[in-house]
């Protein structure tokens, strides 16, 4: 699946250089621009949806790691605490990392059968040390960033290699389809991951 993900995200950029090098020097009048295509006629995959799963790739690929575990594809990616706007009061307020806070991390739940982000999905993630003790817990906040994502700041007091262990409920969306086929995302999973390296954090 990761394969078919990749060769998606490698084609995707030359979808749009091939939309934008129509042959007709970039003139569409008024008449054209609000037509629908003609049928056959491919649409461009917006840059954006193309922009958010290379990032996806490359982050996972550099500073994370993943797992298949039945329908999902769960990713993680370690960064240093980040800041970010969250509701307050009814407005979007600026929230710089807390005292102590050390790493970002991010989990990815994809469903490994198309490699879309799944949404609405409650998430729990464990920082276990050595010693098999969990140094920090956080339920997951959904994100909006390059790609859509789900992470929260975590306090590890010292740098070093620990586990991540991962909790995805069952998503709480609704689901269309007929009566009698099986439900799809039906199911949350729990995913390890070992030997993850924390530096020193911010």
């Amino acid at each position: 699946m990761r394969r078919a993900l990749q060769s998606l995200v490698l084609a995707l950029p030359l979808a749009l250089a091939a939309t934008a090098c129509s042959g007709d020097g970039g003139a569409r009048t008024t008449e054209q621009e609000g037509s629908p295509p003609a049928a056959g006629e491919a649409q461009a995959v917006p840059a954006g949806v193309a922009e958010q799963y290379a990032t996806v790739e490359k982050e996972i690929r550099e500073a994370g790691g993943e797992q298949t575990v039945g329908p999902w594809r769960i990713g993680y990616i370690v960064e240093a605490a980040e800041p970010w706007y969250q509701m307050q009061d009814g407005r979007q307020v600026f929230r710089q990392p807390a005292p102590g806070e050390t790493h970002h991390i991010e989990v990815l739940p994809i469903e490994a059968a198309t490699g879309r982000i799944v949404p609405d999905v409650p998430i729990r993630l464990e920082v276990v040390d050595g010693s098999g003790a969990v140094v920090d817990a956080q339920q997951l906040n959904f994100y909006y960033s390059t790609f859509f994502h789900y992470a929260n700041n975590f306090r590890v007091p010292q740098p070093g290699t620990y586990t991540l262990r991962a909790t995805l409920e069952a998503p709480r969306f609704f689901r269309h389809g007929e009566a009698g086929q099986p439900v799809p995302l039906a199911e949350g999973a729990t995913v390890t991951f070992t030997g993850v390296e924390l530096p020193a954090g911010s």
